[in-house]
């Protein structure tokens, strides 16, 4: 049985996730592979600062079905009262991606590989539900899919942290071996940046990489990472943006991350945010205005951005033949009844 931590602490960690918790390509890292300049940040509690083993090699996850209550109804495009459309003639219509991954409960923050054949995704079993709860149900977390057939499998869920300690992860950024990813967990107050190693098949070996990231010095939110290590792409509100969240990028240099720029091409007086770049990096995908909108990379400088996707679409993920996946939410008013991945195929 998990242990529980205490009561305020549990709603602390609840407001500070439904803030920032809930928004990636790959290769093998170059002769300029910075990763082994991590650094552990010191905590409230510092026996946490590594991951430990898992005692109990028997433990299984619950199903994330056994979570979702009866009463949830499944949404399907015939039922949606805000479909999400291309405004591209480069791209079809949006639709659900085809399989087992979407849930009547809450399937986001997707990260799909380059090759297209595998999807990283956050899942809780009712977005209705108070994150203090969630954190709790033992299945929201991250998962993974793989395309089999042309269909999404059944999602396995990834386990970084053990079992008998309470966690929350999400926004997830794969890198060939490697996850990054933000977290609340025990031994932590609010939400921190982590990575783990994929290691005999397993995610292990989780360390904070607050450090590393400059998480609280330049106020980093979701973010994406280039395959090479040389450019941090991210949201933040702080000082020097338009206006709400802007995107800001940073490269590494002399062996940290150097002072973040304003991409102000793509930044207004709106909120912009969740960044990714096509594999490519000819490509930077945002989120703006509950659309997805995307600027090119034109003799160095990022072009004004155009909206690709609409309404109630963002966090955006691309693989290499161009598709764009992407969650899309539905509501009934003002009501949020489920949040789905869904994907644009690009035309040829």
């Amino acid at each position: 049985m998990r242990k529980l931590v205490p009561v305020l602490v549990i709603a602390v960690i609840g407001l500070l996730v439904a803030v920032n918790l809930l928004g990636g390509g790959t290769e093998t890292p170059t002769e300029h592979d910075n990763t082994e300049t991590f650094e552990e940040t010191p905590e409230e509690s510092t026996e946490e600062t590594e991951s430990t083993p898992i005692e109990d090699e028997e433990y299984i996850p619950p199903s994330r079905y056994s979570k979702i209550s009866d009463d949830l109804v499944k949404q399907y495009p015939e039922d949606d009262l805000n479909p999400p459309v291309a405004e591209s003639d480069e791209y079809y219509d949006p639709v659900p991606v085809p399989g087992l991954v979407n849930t009547p409960g809450g399937e986001d923050s997707s990260f799909v590989l380059p090759d297209g054949d595998t999807l990283y995704f956050f899942f809780t079993p009712n977005v209705r539900v108070p994150v203090e709860e969630q954190i709790t149900d033992e299945v929201t977390g991250i998962y993974v899919s793989n395309l089999v057939n042309d269909e999404w499998s059944e999602p396995t869920r990834i386990l970084l942290q053990d079992p008998d300690k309470l966690a929350m992860d999400g926004c997830e950024v794969i890198i060939d071996d490697m996850i990054y990813f933000g977290s609340v967990r025990e031994g932590y107050t609010g939400l921190h940046w982590f990575k783990a190693e994929l290691v005999d098949g397993e995610w292990s070996n989780w360390i904070c990489v607050d450090n590393w990231m400059k998480t609280f010095e330049y106020e980093v939110g979701e973010l994406y990472i280039t395959p090479d290590f040389q450019q941090l792409y991210f949201h933040s509100d702080r000082e020097g943006s338009k206006g709400m969240r802007d995107i800001w990028f940073s490269t590494w240099t002399d062996g940290e991350w150097g002072e973040p720029v304003n991409i102000e091409a793509v930044n207004s007086e709106s909120d912009e945010g969740w960044p990714c770049l096509s594999p490519d990096g000819t490509e930077l995908w945002i989120s703006k205005d509950y659309g997805i909108w995307r600027s090119n990379l034109v003799e160095g400088n990022w072009s004004e951005p155009e909206r690709m996707f609409s309404p109630l679409c963002g966090e955006a993920t691309v693989d290499s033949k161009g598709n764009v996946y992407f969650t899309h939410h539905f509501f009934d008013g003002d009501v949020m009844l489920e949040a789905d991945i869904y994907v644009a195929y690009k035309k040829p």
